[in-house]
């Protein structure tokens, strides 16, 4: 775009560039017939080191530097296009703020947010060993992070959940460079939705899944464009460049030592020819603005205010050659407006259509969404909604437009299912080892096919080896297209390790056997839980491993009754809540047993700045007849009498409860849900009708030192346990339990 000064404005514009010129002590005037230079402005990629175009933005805007066109790659995209969609500098620095950028690097809602079987397959598998089961053969996710919340931010940062932004309908002329993974070709984006051009010149290969548009797969723009500066120079004929750089510096040699920080450097390389190669185009007209970051990495999203100050100091350092390209107040004034996009107001949502499912029943994920026709879209509201959805396991992303049709407005829910589905691959990994019982370990694969039918039938098939062995299948099937109601049968075959004790000395060590199959039906309310109500068939045989041989009177044990399960869970984690309560209950009536057997078990967690107050207690009882042994309640092992050994403790009426504090030391890193904590547990006991004699009887206490935390493999906990009379037990737990 190409502005001409009128006779007019030449009278008074002079003057006002002479004193701007003499305040600057800059180069001559150009002569009054000569129109202002078309500026194009440049903002390189550089993950969170890329808050500081903000700063850029701030003194170009104090100065009063107009823009013809800008180009953006990966965070420079999301700079570049928030500010050409209308966001202020400042308005950017704000919603930075409010952004949690760890938790958006996080792809599922909070625990509490999930549906209870999401919550069962994230309790028994490890955190993103979900592998694809197709006619391809085994296919893995495409990145780390799907960039569910990181697509949702942008749609309401460039207020595209009150109207689709496109590229081509933007008043300023934007470009977003990315790649395409499959040939390497420089992709630039003038065209479509905004939003998807951001997310796709984003997509760090292997950690954020490329970005699918117009039949390419599309990610990050910097492996071959980082500081887009020949585009500005196509776009918009741009006389002068403005190029901000703010790219990570490569490692020293000392430092590329393991296979992240290699991989690291080999994308740092590619990045740095094709920048190299394009500042070589500058020329002595354009502005090189490179701001001093120093260990701000790409990934210090939380330190984005200290960028954007970095940038601004970087910007008021070339002050003198930017204000040459200063316009009066008046024409910058005009400028603005001609760039201006108004934003609106949240329309009436009159319409809401699921589009582009094939396996999925439309209701599936309409039973999330509590936004109603008839009213103004709630964005807070529906993002929370299509996180809910997305929790549920089977899509890519969900994602929303705002369309019109036919003079209504049309709100649009498109999820993209996962084209590694339907049927899944998962695995688990259990270590565990005390100074009492030595050490086990656990491996665990579970094969699941979901969508058997339109209402969403699931069949899950696991096995177990290790000190416990054993095989299960497990059937579900929802009864009506919401998935409230739903029928489930059970099978399995568990071989597991039993410990027995007499007068704290373990005298036995079985093998114990039990074949169970189950069959119910159910009720899911909503994400809080879920009841069940069947009837359980099981046999129990018991072989001695070594030991005083207990159960010679009973070596098999037949029965079979009715179960009744309720499991409630509005913990935010499932290992290490902030806050939040689970409660689970359970009644199984062995009629041909003559015993009922009652199992209650609950825990709460409450935020306290740095620490987290907790609490847990359990109770198993026979309101009828008497327990047998391999249905006994248990005490003993890590936060059940952390002093004693797993198991330790066994009979009927068995209560247990404790409190604890931990403080939280230290985060998991971008990307990672989760922190670390130090933890103290005050713990207590008590075995009504104990099954074998000990030296400690009625309550026990016990208390519990340990540092625990989330990793990809699931949680880890270094525990020591302190009981009564000098009692003591250490541990060490890493995986899936």
């Amino acid at each position: 775009m190409t502005f001409t000064m009128n006779a007019q404005r030449r009278g008074w514009v002079a003057p006002a560039l002479v004193a701007v010129l003499a305040a600057t002590a800059l180069a001559p005037l150009p002569s009054r017939a000569e129109e202002r230079p078309r500026i194009g402005l440049v903002l390189g990629g550089g993950g969170a080191r890329g808050a500081a175009h903000i700063g850029v933005l701030e003194v170009l805007e104090r100065l009063r530097v107009p823009v013809d066109c800008v180009a953006g790659t990966s965070m420079g995209a999301l700079v570049a296009g928030a500010w050409a969609a209308g966001l202020s500098p400042a308005q950017m620095r704000t919603e930075l703020a409010k952004a949690n950028w760890n938790d958006m690097f996080i792809d599922n809602p909070d625990f509490n947010e999930l549906n209870f079987r999401s919550k069962r397959l994230a309790q028994r598998f490890l955190p993103g060993s979900e592998t694809g089961v197709t006619e391809r053969g085994l296919v893995a996710p495409p990145g780390v992070v799907s960039g569910q919340k990181i697509k949702l931010f942008f749609n309401q940062l460039v207020h595209a959940d009150v109207i689709e932004r496109e590229l081509d309908k933007l008043p300023l002329p934007v470009s977003i460079i990315a790649t395409d993974i499959g040939n390497g070709a420089r992709v630039v984006l003038r065209e479509g939705s905004l939003t998807l051009a951001m997310r796709a010149s984003m997509s760090v290969p292997g950690l954020m899944a490329p970005q699918e548009l117009d039949g390419r797969r599309l990610v990050d723009g910097g492996l071959v464009d980082n500081v887009p500066i020949r585009e500005v120079r196509e776009r918009c004929n741009a006389q002068v460049v403005i190029a901000v750089n703010v790219g990570s510096p490569l490692l020293k040699p000392e430092e590329v030592s393991g296979f992240f920080s290699v991989a690291a450097q080999m994308v740092a390389l590619l990045t740095e020819q094709n920048v190299s190669a394009s500042l070589a185009s500058l020329t002595a007209r354009d502005v090189y603005i490179q701001p001093g970051l120093g260990t701000i990495t790409a990934a210090d999203f939380e330190r984005h205010a200290e960028a954007a100050g970095h940038g601004r100091l970087a910007a008021e350092l070339k002050a003198a050659q930017l204000a040459v390209l200063s316009l009066p107040p008046e024409e910058y004034a005009q400028w603005r407006k001609r760039i201006a996009v108004r934003r609106g107001v949240a329309p009436l949502v009159d319409d809401i259509e699921i589009a582009g499912v094939e396996r999925v029943n439309p209701a599936a994920v309409s039973r999330h969404l509590q936004q109603l026709s008839g009213l103004p879209l709630d964005t807070a509201l529906l993002n929370r909604d299509l996180l809910r959805a997305f929790g549920d396991g089977s899509y890519e992303r969900v994602d929303y437009s705002l369309v019109q049709v036919g003079g209504r407005n049309l709100l649009r829910v498109m999820p993209v299912e996962k084209s590694w589905g339907p049927d899944y691959l998962r695995f688990g990994l259990g270590l565990e080892t005390s100074l009492q019982l030595g050490a086990s370990y656990q491996l665990r694969v579970g094969y699941q096919k979901t969508w058997l039918n339109a209402l969403g039938g699931e069949l899950l098939l696991t096995g177990d080896l290790g000190s416990n062995t054993g095989v299960a299948a497990e059937f579900y099937q929802p009864l009506e297209p919401t998935q409230r109601f739903f029928g489930y049968a059970d099978a399995g075959y568990l071989r597991e390790r039993i410990d027995y004790f007499l007068v704290e000395q373990r005298i036995a060590e079985y093998r114990s056997a039990t074949s169970k199959a189950e069959l119910g039906l159910g009720m899911n309310f909503a994400l809080l839980g879920q009841l069940r109500v069947g009837w359980r068939e099981q046999r129990v045989s018991n072989s001695l491993e070594t030991g005083v041989d207990v159960f010679s009177l009973f070596p098999v044990r037949n029965t079979g009754g009715l179960i009744v399960s309720l499991d409630l869970d509005q913990s935010d984690s499932l290992y290490f809540p902030r806050r939040g309560w689970e409660l689970q209950a359970s009644y199984f009536d062995a009629d041909r047993d003559d015993y009922t057997r009652l199992a209650l078990a609950a825990r709460a967690a409450l935020p306290l700045g740095e620490w987290v107050l907790g609490a847990r207690g359990s109770w198993v009882d026979s309101p009828r007849g008497r327990l047998p042994l391999n249905d006994a309640g248990r005490l003993g092992g890590f936060l059940n009498l952390s002093g004693y050994a797993k198991g330790q403790f066994l009979g009927d009426g068995v209560a247990y409860g404790h409190v604890r504090a931990e403080r939280i030391i230290g985060r998991a890193p971008l990307g990672l849900r989760g922190d670390m904590r130090l933890g103290l547990a005050l713990e207590a006991g008590r075995v009504a009708v104990p099954y074998a004699r000990q030296r400690r009887e009625g309550w026990l206490g016990s208390v519990a030192v340990y540092l625990g935390g989330e990793t990809p493999f699931g949680p880890v906990y270094l525990g020591l346990g302190l009981g009564d009379r000098g009692a003591s037990n250490a541990y060490l737990f890493l995986g899936t339990p």
